[in-house]
């Protein structure tokens, strides 16, 4: 594959392509209607069955705490990298990633060669000193890291933060029943803290040579991922028949894709769509990345709703832990090396 890859692959009518992209309102889903919820998650399924991605619009966050968002995280990027430096993205990926320190090698639509231009900051729950699980030292359930004389730093982004999770608990519902599950099916699995990452990347234009991405061509290995942008353009997603396409910036909404989780608890029913960045131009790039996910110590499992005696489990069940841990020991440079073959191949 060649840095071109976007454009030598895109769809012969792509206005089409794009439109296939669905925008679907949440607001009286959330409200409790139950009703909309069944057609909110007929919509849904529609839309993980034939594209793995989708913006969602009345979702209740406001604009203002999105734009704060953003602010908070030019702020942080502006930072000399010595500061940015100070907190460096530990074992449990809570903190700073610098430039081409992660490569997508666990990326089964792309052999990444080069490592991502991007930057990025991570935070997650924000646990106190006192927390059972920052006393335990319980792995994936750490501490946030905050810069120093950034006032009004932490209070921005973990109110974004907090309005996302609210976002994605809603959200769990409509995804039980576009699985044809009962609606509370994944309560119990996001729990007690559910598994859930903020990150907040910076992409300055790309330096293209061969194979250079911000992101290299990948999925998501979360449950899901709820996206915000800016008027940068960059990202591209892989529709099945094999055509990259640029969603556009839809006004009020976020940009859903689910995760390589969700496609193994929907037996493959649902796809895990390929997508990358590559930032051309002379702006840089600022997005949020959301990843919203069951509880670590929760176990993944295939639904019944998918399997049938024709289509038996693809997947065993598996601590989500181990899962997390397998993933960040191939794609981040800092975590140690686990059995890069069986991971690999997991999602081929």
């Amino acid at each position: 594959m060649t840095i071109n890859l976007f454009r030598e692959k895109a769809p012969d009518d792509m206005a089409a392509a794009i439109a296939r992209i669905p925008v679907i309102d949440v607001a009286d889903a959330f409200s409790g209607d139950i009703a909309a919820l069944e057609t909110t998650a007929a919509a849904i399924r529609e839309a993980c069955l034939d594209v793995g991605f989708f913006y969602i619009r009345g979702h209740g966050v406001p604009e203002a705490t999105i734009e704060r968002a953003f602010a908070e995280s030019r702020r942080f990027h502006a930072l000399p990298l010595e500061e940015k430096n100070k907190l460096p993205l530990d074992q449990g990926n809570i903190g700073y990633l610098a430039m081409n320190t992660s490569m997508q090698k666990h990326s089964t639509v792309h052999k990444a060669t080069k490592p991502n231009q991007n930057e990025s900051f991570f935070i997650s729950h924000d646990r106190g000193p006192d927390h059972p699980d920052i006393v335990a030292g319980t792995e994936f359930r750490g501490a946030n890291q905050w810069p120093e004389d950034l006032p009004g730093f932490r209070e921005g982004v973990m109110a974004y933060f907090q309005a996302l999770n609210a976002v994605g608990q809603g959200m769990l519902p409509l995804f039980a029943r576009a699985l044809e599950m009962p609606a509370d099916y994944f309560d119990a699995d996001f729990s007690n803290e559910n598994h859930a990452t903020l990150r907040m990347l910076h992409y300055p234009p790309t330096e293209v040579e061969d194979n250079d991405f911000g992101t290299g061509p990948h999925t998501d290995n979360s449950f899901m991922t709820i996206l915000a942008r800016t008027e940068v353009a960059g990202l591209a997603i892989r529709l099945p028949e094999g055509v990259w396409v640029p969603p556009p910036l839809v006004e009020g909404t976020f940009l859903v894709n689910i995760g390589n989780m969700l496609r193994r608890i929907s037996n493959d029913r649902f796809l895990s769509t390929p997508h990358g960045v590559l930032v051309e131009g002379n702006a840089d790039r600022y997005s949020i990345a959301y990843f919203h996910s069951p509880n670590a110590y929760s176990t993944i499992r295939v639904a019944s709703s998918g399997i049938t005696e024709a289509t038996p489990a693809c997947y065993p069940d598996a601590l989500y832990a181990d899962l997390i841990r397998e993933f960040y020991s191939v794609n981040y440079f800092h975590q140690k090396t686990h059995d890069k073959a069986k991971i690999e191949n997991q999602y081929a």
